[in-house]
């Protein structure tokens, strides 16, 4: 006897795991709310065109963050109004996947407008689905590009005023302009037989993407009764009597079959063959032999921090150049203040075999801090059992972690007594080799005319001599 199923599409996560708390079989989003409804289109969309596993989602700020919670699928969050810049770079890497930029009108039509205009025009093959609820849903309620005019919210109690605000703006309108996209419609959730077309428009979308067929705009009218301080009910009224007026339905580009297929170069993804493209051999001139290093430092991620002008960024990329000598992977992310000189400075290092998955030192197993400030900032940031070293001539309070490892070191002074302070990046150095163990001191004196091209042998002598004062220093009194 046939049966029916009722069932979460294959699209969603069945239950919520990545919400906190213990409601995880409740979604977010208020009563009457469009995004629930929107997601249950595309999550059914995505099983019955049998790409839930080739799909890329991205999510940038707003009620649009929520999606990662709920489908099933690979998934980016992106900063406000940049999900087209992300959702091209993913796209263009993963050539052979769907990739959907999933935002509202606030983040897309406002901080976004150009990212979305500037990806229409590419032809990127990304589906963007717009969900235009005439409002900033999470952030208070004010007045969103796409805001009617007159229209009362919580935070603009006279509405939109034409004279000072300009007029809504018509996204569907805008990118139909574009010679690049494929297909561009406007839908709307207010009822039954409108989610029906909505239904068949996100299908057509995530189908289109599927076969490499370019750019895919599809704009959702929805309802926000808690922005707009409505009822579930009046607020589907409201859709179509105040805004379906001034945000006409309907297909506004649809190429069909002349939609020209995307064909873009494959992305190198080899390192050998990275460098084979850049001129650059992948034959290192210097490949030192490792030594023994303790397991707590055979995976670094170091923040160094101070004033800009006491060689915060020469330390860190002397750091990560050395480190290639001896064939580790590295990164290094550089962080500044409003002013270089003698404004805030860090930088990020980090020193591994295998993948970085992350470039910034969020909690790094070692801080290098320069001056007071750096320390009192970032020294909670260091995971239990890590190591920080501290300028001891600047920094004239004790560290207050008790569950870290910690060397005070004179670096500043040190450089002073040789003449020159800007070498106490090199002091930093050769600190961080005693302390370690990664690199040896002889090593990196080897690399010091290959790290400071172009400088004379006087500097070249001077920064050796300040490698020798920071490792003697640590191996004397640790």
């Amino acid at each position: 006897m046939k049966k029916t199923v009722l069932r979460k599409p294959k699209g969603f996560i069945d239950v919520y795991k990545h919400k906190p708390g213990a409601e995880k079989d409740r979604t977010h989003y208020c009563p009457g709310c469009g995004h629930g409804i929107l997601h249950k289109l595309i999550a059914e969309a995505m099983e019955d065109l049998d790409i839930v596993d080739d799909t890329i989602l991205i999510s940038p700020v707003g009620c649009s963050v929520f999606a990662y919670y709920y489908f099933d699928t690979g998934n980016f969050q992106a900063a406000h109004g940049r999900a087209p810049a992300v959702a091209t770079a993913t796209s263009r890497a993963n050539p052979d996947k769907v990739v959907i930029s999933y935002q509202g009108d606030g983040d897309l039509a406002a901080i976004g407008g150009n990212n979305i205009i500037q990806a229409a025009n590419r032809g990127e093959n990304i589906v963007v689905f717009f969900v235009n609820n005439a409002i900033y849903g999470m952030t208070g309620g004010q007045m969103a590009p796409t805001t009617l005019e007159g229209q009362i919210t919580t935070t603009t109690p006279y509405g939109r005023n034409v004279d000072t605000d300009g007029y809504p703006m018509k996204m569907c309108e805008v990118i139909s302009q574009l010679t690049a996209p494929t297909y561009v419609e406007r839908v709307s959730l207010h009822d039954a037989p409108h989610i029906r077309k909505a239904r068949a428009a996100v299908r057509k979308a995530l189908l289109n993407a599927k076969e490499r067929k370019g750019f895919q705009f599809v704009e959702v009218l929805s309802t926000c009764p808690s922005g707009w301080k409505m009822d579930p009910v009046k607020s589907m009224e409201w859709v179509k009597e105040r805004m379906m007026p001034l945000y006409p339905l309907g297909v506004y580009r649809d190429l069909g079959e002349e939609a020209r297929i995307t064909t873009r170069p494959v992305p190198v993804m080899d390192p050998a063959a990275v460098w084979e493209k850049l001129g650059i051999s992948a034959e290192k001139d210097v490949d030192f032999p490792r030594g023994e290093v303790a397991d707590e430092y055979r995976k670094m991620s170091i923040r160094v921090a101070g004033f800009g002008g006491q060689g915060i960024m020469v330390t860190g990329q002397a750091l990560a150049g050395v480190a290639l000598e001896y064939g580790y992977n590295v990164s290094w992310l550089p962080s500044y203040g409003p002013e270089m000189r003698g404004g805030t400075a860090n930088c990020s290092v980090n020193i591994q075999d295998g993948t970085i998955g992350a470039a910034e030192a969020v909690k790094p197993g070692m801080l290098l801090a320069m001056n007071r400030p750096s320390l009192e900032k970032f020294e909670k940031t260091i995971v239990p059992g890590g190591t920080l070293i501290y300028n001891s001539t600047l920094i004239d309070i004790e560290p207050a972690r008790k569950d870290i490892k910690v060397f005070a070191v004179p670096i500043t002074g040190m450089a002073d007594e040789l003449g020159n302070t800007r070498v106490q990046s090199l002091v930093n150095i050769g600190a961080y080799a005693a302390i370690t163990g990664m690199f040896k001191v002889e090593d990196v004196i080897t690399l010091l005319p290959k790290l400071f091209k172009g400088k004379n042998q006087a500097i070249i002598d001077l920064n050796a001599k300040a490698v020798k004062a920071g490792f003697d220093y640590v191996k004397e009194n640790f």
